[in-house]
């Protein structure tokens, strides 16, 4: 899994994203910003956080698999036809949510204070 950039805005209103124990220089106003300030145990709480929920939509995508594949197979391969449905459901109803819940964490993570160098 790529681990996510931290934003960092500068004092003089540049932005730019960078990598975790990166340096950034502002192409601005000359500044150097380190993001290894931030604690490891935060940036790693963070990355366990977004794991875990990408991790919990391959469970369920799986749970429906474990559970669709052997009703079409051993049961009935009528079954064939609830396959649309069952696409239907996990994408208008559970990714909509899904994604909401990540945005939601993504959202509420950690706001740091960095000090130019």
């Amino acid at each position: 899994m790529r681990k996510p950039p931290i934003t960092i805005t500068c004092d003089c209103g540049e932005t730019n994203m960078v990598a975790y124990g990166e340096r950034w220089r502002c192409e601005s106003c000359g500044r150097t910003w380190n993001t290894q300030q931030i604690p490891a145990e935060d940036y790693e709480l963070v990355l366990r956080r977004m794991r875990r929920l990408r991790l919990e939509a391959l469970g369920v995508a799986i749970a429906i698999g474990a559970v669709a594949i052997p009703l079409i197979v051993l049961v009935s391969p009528t079954f064939i036809f609830v396959v649309p449905v069952i696409a239907a459901v996990w994408l208008f109803i559970y990714v909509p949510r899904w994604r909401r819940k990540t945005r939601r964490a993504a959202r509420n993570t950690p706001r740091w204070e960095l000090h130019p160098e």
